[in-house]
């Protein structure tokens, strides 16, 4: 465990910040080089706040002497400045800095430990429904469903009331088919500094969610005569069915512990690929190093990756993985949307696509529905500048992470015999059954366990090829109890190979 007892290997979104990097002895060095190299290259704009020092500091693990000394540091070379009443803010940078104070990794080590003392300050995926007879005491624990209940309703509101009081006329009419202005700046830079995503706001389009993302990515696709996409198997079935009904036929690519088989992707024959690399659905792995670079090498010959960032911001026991588009801007199509952390129902999300197909897709975008509904996209931006969106973030993982929590207790105490994986992030579990026989077959599993009042999906429904059985298990829209006795329900239902811990 680290000083401040995060669990190793632990970061923050913020910049994608991994503290496992930073050399013994030197982290206030290693973070003010992190934050001064963000700032000069553009990925924390002119204007960006930098998060509290106490909430970095346990974000990382460290002590706040550590942030507040490179915050000085930052603060002394003029790139920052500090608000009362608003925060450290990023100033503007006109060139590199000419250099920086360094030190002795025992200077440095000195000086941690005089300042570590300082005191605190004050996708989607489908709900598919099983063929029997409805429980009024159902529990629903179907991946993709976020805590609903933890929608910020009053965080939402303040900011509606400050938007329509500022509102003018002209923002009330159909508007940018591209989106909001306000809300597509507050996203490049929120972008930047959460998920290392390089896109100016000009090259951002709003769209409803990822599904309509992945729509007009299909149909612009099929209009230049691609025909197939390659899809991760096992992998999302919504995502699957939606590339299907646009006219692309899916190429199952296999999936192991290290992500996408890149292999055989460049043996499918397909020019575009669909894939979740920062938290694989439904395995929960994340894409190996080695794989980023070949499957990166493999795109820069003409083809395209759409990456499904779908549920990034939820992680508990790893350090956060920095998307793939900015390492090749032109070969990466990138969605995401609030579906996982503000709600499904408030249809706002992204696309930031390759240049050469931005001006198609928001001609499409046009000819589709005229844009996106204007009043929410100026809430959302206002809760983006305002810093509550990341504070709601804050609060909803360690919510999460409590459930996720609950949920392996019971799966350890009730099904022992199980082998849970995915974990260490998202709002879902996958969960192996190496007790049981390769045949067997996980939809009459979860047909059993559905008659018991629980409703999971069976690993075979986000398959192409024959697999493994296994089942899914969304943990987010539970609270602990509630979670506890769906575990219990299944477990009176399943083989007994699964309650009793293997030799």
């Amino acid at each position: 465990m680290s000083e401040r007892g995060t669990p190793p290997g632990a970061g923050s979104d913020f910049l994608t910040l991994d503290v496992t990097a930073a050399p013994a002895g030197g982290r206030t060095t290693w973070l003010a080089d992190e934050l001064r190299g963000a700032i000069v290259q553009g990925r924390l704009r002119s204007g960006s706040r930098l998060p509290a020092t106490r909430t970095l500091a346990d974000e990382l693990g460290v002590a706040r002497g550590v942030v507040v000394q490179a915050y000085q540091r930052l603060l002394d070379e003029g790139l920052v400045a500090a608000r009362t009443g608003v925060g450290t803010l990023v100033l503007p940078v006109e060139s590199l800095p000419t250099g920086h104070p360094s030190a002795e990794a025992e200077a440095e080590a000195k000086a941690e430990a005089e300042v570590g003392s300082l005191p605190d300050s004050a996708d989607g995926v489908p709900r598919l429904p099983l063929p029997i007879d409805a429980e009024d005491d159902t529990l629903d624990l179907s991946p993709g469903v976020p805590d609903l209940a933890a929608f910020p309703r009053a965080s939402w509101l303040r900011a509606e009331r400050q938007v329509l009081r500022d509102v003018r006329a002209a923002d009330l009419g159909y508007g940018d088919p591209r989106g909001s202005a306000r809300l597509r700046s507050e996203l490049s830079s929120w972008l930047a500094s959460n998920r290392g995503v390089q896109a100016e706001a000009g090259e951002i389009l709003i769209v409803a969610g990822v599904a309509q993302a992945l729509a007009l990515l299909a149909q612009n696709l099929h209009a230049r005569g691609c025909t197939a996409i390659a899809v991760e198997d096992p992998g999302s079935r919504g995502a699957r069915e939606q590339a299907a009904h646009w006219g692309l036929r899916p190429v199952p690519i296999p999936i192991d512990e290290n992500g996408l088989q890149v292999e055989a992707l460049e043996q499918a024959g397909v020019d575009v690929a669909l894939l979740t690399p920062a938290h694989q659905f439904p395995t929960g792995v994340v894409l190996s190093p080695e794989r980023r670079r070949a499957l990166l090498d493999w795109a820069r010959a003409g083809r395209l990756i759409i990456e499904d960032d779908y549920d990034a911001e939820h992680r508990y026991d790893r350090a956060p993985v920095r998307a793939l588009q900015p390492s090749a801007p032109e070969q990466v199509a990138h969605t995401g949307s609030t579906s996982k952390t503000l709600a499904p129902g408030m249809r706002l999300g992204w696309l930031v696509p390759p240049a050469d197909l931005y001006p198609e897709l928001v001609a499409a975008r046009h000819a589709n529905d005229l844009g996106s509904p204007a009043l929410p996209q100026l809430v959302l931006a206002e809760l983006l500048s305002s810093g509550v969106y990341d504070r709601h973030l804050r609060l909803v993982r360690n919510r999460q992470r409590r459930r996720r929590d609950a949920m392996l207790a019971a799966l350890a105490e009730y099904l022992p015999g199980a082998r849970v994986e995915g974990a260490a992030a998202g709002l879902h579990l996958l969960i192996s059954l190496p007790g049981l026989p390769i045949e067997t077959d996980d939809a009459e599993l979860a047909t059993a366990i559905r008659h018991a009042g629980v409703r999971v999906h069976p690993l075979s429904w986000h398959r192409i090829r024959p697999g493994p059985p296994g089942l899914v298990l969304g943990y987010a829209a539970h609270p602990p109890d509630r979670l506890h006795l769906a575990v219990r329900r299944m477990a009176a239902v399943l083989p007994k190979e699964l309650r009793h811990q293997p030799n």
